[in-house]
């Protein structure tokens, strides 16, 4: 099983595409390229990819366009958007397009290899939230587990004890019980004995 992050690359030079194939693949990337939108959403019929860049002038389907399918059919898939046309209403329409980036060329080998790691750093902090959720649920779970198994333990320790005190506490009640008997008898013959002399 392929471990390597897969990246796409859309652009209608055939350099371009070389050039991210020779800075990423080195620094443990797998490369995939496409000359065009169409051939790119055909090749990714067939693959998933971690991350995809576009150039947005591009023969039959524009970058935008490229960036609006991928989001529509891959939300979680991270789309940067490259152009040598760079202007403020396209770096605006790609943004509310869901691309993740927007990166102007010439393009520099440390230029891409630094928007490759920050997309997918950003694609995996979007991912850990839900993670961060199912493992609280988990925690949570398994605190309320421990306290129910812990008040058990306490119940059954209780019951223990009762069990076990209750012939002492029996043998108590039996000792006693003369004891109060007696000195019940000799109160009330001492009262009985003091009216006597009293009447007399």
């Amino acid at each position: 099983m392929n471990t390597r992050p897969q990246v796409l690359v859309i652009d209608d030079d055939a350099v371009v595409g070389r050039s991210f194939d020779r800075v990423l693949s080195g620094k443990g990337y797998e490369v995939s390229t496409a000359l065009s939108g169409e051939d790119a959403l055909h090749t990714m019929e067939n693959k998933d990819f971690d991350l995809v860049f576009t150039d947005i002038k591009m023969p039959g389907m524009d970058g935008l366009e490229v960036t609006e399918r991928i989001k529509a059919k891959c939300p979680w898939t991270p789309v940067v958007v490259v152009t040598g046309y760079g202007s403020a209403e396209n770096e605006t329409r790609a943004s509310v397009l869901g691309a993740n980036g927007f990166v102007r060329k010439p393009l520099t080998p440390e230029m891409i290899e630094s928007v490759t790691l920050k997309a997918l750093l950003d694609k995996n902090a979007a991912a850990k939230p839900e993670t961060a959720a199912e493992a609280g649920v988990e925690e949570v779970s398994e605190a309320v587990g421990n306290n129910g198994a812990l008040k058990k333990a306490g119940v059954f320790a209780k019951n223990a004890g009762l069990f076990f005190a209750a012939p002492f506490i029996a043998l108590g009640y039996i000792v006693a019980l003369p004891a109060v008997g007696f000195y019940m008898t000799a109160k009330l013959g001492y009262q009985a004995y003091q009216k006597r002399r009293q009447s007399v």
